[in-house]
């Protein structure tokens, strides 16, 4: 894919407000190697407020990605909102180390948002990824059969008929001493 569609020239751009819209789709995602997900339906709004000396750029992505379920394996679209705020300085040379300041070589006429959006929708995604349906217990799978049917019985003990190992015992007491 084609990155240069990324491209925001600033070069012509009077001082104020400016915005863009960019979607992100499963081939943006696939030219950074990103195969996680079945696919990606994002819209991102960047805003541009170019300054004499600096620039703001504002982008908020809002949309939904099909992924699998960590529990079930079972595709569901999740819902995508994110944000990222950039200054945009200009230096000597190209420097990105800080995750909140772009510094620019003097004479850049444009910059690329590619990496910045790609980052922002990869680092909205929880890391663990459950299907809504298993919290609402909607979602009927033979995975979450097999689950129920190996969870470990419950038994009618309470915490209080269970024998505590006398090791432990000792050790509840010390800290009890220690408060009087």
């Amino acid at each position: 894919m084609e990155l240069k569609a990324f491209n925001i020239a600033f070069a012509g751009l009077k001082q104020g407000k400016h915005e863009f819209k960019f979607e992100l789709d499963n081939a943006f995602f696939e030219s950074f190697g990103y195969e996680d997900f079945n696919s990606a339906n994002v819209i991102v709004d960047v805003e541009l407020d170019k300054r004499s000396t600096l620039m703001d750029l504002v982008m908020e992505g809002s949309g939904s990605v099909n992924v699998n379920c960590d529990v079930t394996d079972e595709p569901f679209d999740m819902p995508i909102d994110a944000s990222m705020d950039i200054v945009v300085k200009f230096g000597d040379s190209f420097n990105d180390e800080n995750e909140d300041l772009l510094i620019l070589p003097h004479g850049d006429y444009q910059m690329n948002v590619a990496q910045y959006l790609y980052e922002m929708i990869v680092l909205s995604i929880p890391y663990k990824k459950t299907h809504p349906g298993i919290e609402d217990g909607t979602l009927q799978s033979d995975v979450l059969d097999k689950l129920e049917e190996l969870k470990p019985s419950g038994s009618d003990e309470t915490e209080d008929d269970i024998e505590m190992d006398p090791r432990w015992e000792a050790l509840k007491n010390l800290k009890t001493d220690n408060n009087k």
